[in-house]
Order: structure tokens, then C-alpha cells, then sequence
């Protein structure tokens, strides 16, 4: 069993940056593919990002590409996104997700990752 701990949301203005982190538990973080989702009210969740287990590869959703970047520190067992000139259209709960690392075939699907934390705000408004 892995367990996921997001932090680091809150409210910002647009052009502002965040950074959110995934804490692991129960397993090593480095045996899993990570990924973060978001979803927006009455919208359905919608991946924002990947990074295998190794951290060579990466994939980003095009609305995120060149503003958001993925990274992680198997060390800490942790994960971060970094988000910077935010939109409005970035307002959500964003999650982390972990999935096994064979399934990066289905790293952009909600159903492909085992393992999900409880989410952090994320707020842009003026």
C-alpha cells in the first residue's frame, strides 16, 4: 500500500506561481510512475502530468506545457509540480497518483493509477 500526502495549494493571483508536493508512505515512491490530475467543479478529473520512475521521462498535457514542470526526489519519497504564470482556467483540486511502473502505456488515465491522495486547493483569482 502506498499512501499520498499533497501540499502546497492556496490561492494566487494570475501570473503567480505555486508548488505543490506529494509525500509517499508504506513503499518507496521510486517503484511507481507518478502522476498529478486536477479536476475543476462539475468537471470531471483530467491529467495535468507524468514522470516515470526514474524520472527521465516526462509527458504534459498541452494547456500546461511550458508553465507547469514535473519533478521528483525518490530520496524524500516525494514528488512536486511546479506551476507557474497560473490562469484562471487552472483553478482545481489537484491530485497525485501513483501507478505501478510497467503502466506508463496508460499514464494520462484516471483508471491506469492505483493509488490517489486527497487533493490540495488551487485557487487563481484576482
Amino acid at each position: 500500500q502506498v499512501q499520498l500526502i499533497e501540499s502546497g495549494g492556496g490561492l494566487v493571483q494570475p501570473g503567480g506561481s505555486l508548488r505543490l508536493s506529494c509525500v509517499g508512505s508504506g513503499r518507496t515512491l521510486g517503484l511507481y510512475n507518478m502522476g498529478w490530475f486536477r479536476q475543476a467543479p462539475g468537471k470531471e478529473r483530467e491529467f495535468v502530468v507524468s514522470i516515470n520512475w526514474s524520472g527521465g521521462t516526462t509527458d504534459y498535457t498541452d494547456s500546461v506545457k511550458g508553465r507547469f514542470t514535473i519533478s521528483r526526489d525518490n530520496a524524500k519519497n516525494t514528488v512536486y509540480l511546479q506551476m507557474n504564470s497560473l490562469k484562471f482556467e487552472d483553478t482545481a483540486v489537484y491530485y497525485c497518483a501513483a501507478q505501478t511502473a510497467t503502466q506508463w502505456s496508460s499514464r494520462r488515465i484516471v483508471n491506469g493509477y492505483n493509488y490517489w491522495g486527497q487533493g490540495t486547493q488551487v485557487t487563481v483569482s484576482s
